[in-house]
């Protein structure tokens, strides 16, 4: 697939694109995205299915908003779910439950237009652009209620493309490509990083950590990545954590692995949870290189804490301590689910 996706990537950067290709296999790139759609529904071979889906992916990205709108809309009217076909494989399987019917009545129950997202993916960087497409989506939801069936497609894709399981792990320090740390000081969202020297502080010392998840298909794009700082004690605010100028704790000293920061990179996959497994992997290589450590602790804000006292209907002008009472129950409540054994702080300063 590899070879397939560097030669479909040679051809639409070269003089071929937009014009006929010699060959049998292939046909005319349309302009018009509706006919590029129909090219990249219709066609079912490997390389000329790549061809036509990296054709329509970069029509896609040249879309003004209300273009991208009606591109949408368009789909959503000519490629959604038929009623009557769906209704007759029901039907079927409900007579005869055989794994054939129940393959008709799979099928049926799909839009086709779920399967275009697939063929998407397959293009060159094809996974980055969906992401990057339903950031776009979601950017224009609000006003465009229809967008919702898009977003919540590409969603359950995603929750299955970015399983965990997938992901890979990495150590981000002062060696680390520029490319990458200038994307770690774009995408920090807890404690701002105001310059390379301040990130310098945060990465290159010995008592400083930080990692990240990547996904293969895109190797350049961190997706989440945690702040950690290796101390002889737990802090008692943010500043003794990340100022720049500080005495680096000793390896013979380090305790407590203090979780500072962690930040989501891709607003696209937005509602996957990657957070609870990086704390995970993160503390499990920690314990490993570290066998002093015996805390862990976080001075990160608490996550959806705001959202949580909303759901249970809790006032917001709490005095300070039904606030910290209600913090302490939200975060433990937190920390059975991560099935993790953490010890955390909140720094209410």
């Amino acid at each position: 697939m590899t070879f397939f996706k560097n030669l479909i990537k040679s051809i639409m950067s070269g003089e071929l694109k937009g014009r006929y290709f010699r060959s049998k296999d292939f046909g005319v790139l349309h302009k018009d995205i509706n006919k590029a759609v129909e090219s990249v529904m219709s066609k079912s071979g490997e390389v000329s299915s790549l061809v036509y889906a990296e054709h329509l992916s970069n029509l896609i990205e040249d879309l003004d908003d209300k273009q991208f709108i009606d591109f949408f809309n368009t789909l959503l009217e000519k490629y959604d779910i038929d009623p009557n076909s769906l209704s007759k494989a029901s039907i079927e399987y409900s007579k005869n439950k055989t794994q054939k019917n129940l393959e008709i009545i799979t099928r049926s129950s799909e839009p086709q237009w779920v399967e275009l997202f697939r063929r998407l993916n397959t293009v060159s960087e094809g996974t980055l652009k969906l992401v990057k497409l339903r950031e776009r989506i979601r950017s224009l939801e609000k006003d465009n209620p229809d967008l919702a069936f898009f977003d919540a497609a590409l969603l359950n894709l995603f929750k299955h493309w970015f399983n965990p399981s997938f992901l890979v792990l990495k150590r981000i320090d002062w060696s680390t490509p520029a490319s990458i740390l200038e994307k770690i000081i774009a995408y920090e969202a807890v404690h701002e990083i105001n310059s390379w020297s301040d990130l310098r502080a945060r990465l290159e010392p010995e008592d400083r950590r930080c990692f990240a998840f990547f996904h293969p298909l895109i190797p350049n794009e961190p997706l989440i990545f945690v702040e950690v700082a290796l101390t002889d004690d737990m802090p008692k605010t943010i500043d003794q954590v990340i100022k720049i100028d500080r005495s680096v704790t000793l390896d013979k000293d380090i305790n407590t692995a203090v979780f500072y920061s962690i930040s989501s990179c891709q607003d696209g996959l937005s509602g996957i949870s990657f957070g609870n497994f990086l704390i995970k992997a993160v503390a499990h290589k920690l314990k490993q290189k570290n066998e002093g450590l015996e805390k862990f602790v976080t001075l990160s804000p608490a996550p959806d804490f705001t959202k949580w006292l909303k759901e249970k209907s809790i006032e917001k002008d709490l005095d300070e301590d039904s606030l910290l009472k209600q913090a302490l129950i939200y975060l433990l409540r937190q920390i059975e689910k991560m099935n993790f054994p953490m010890i955390l702080s909140l720094d209410f300063i």
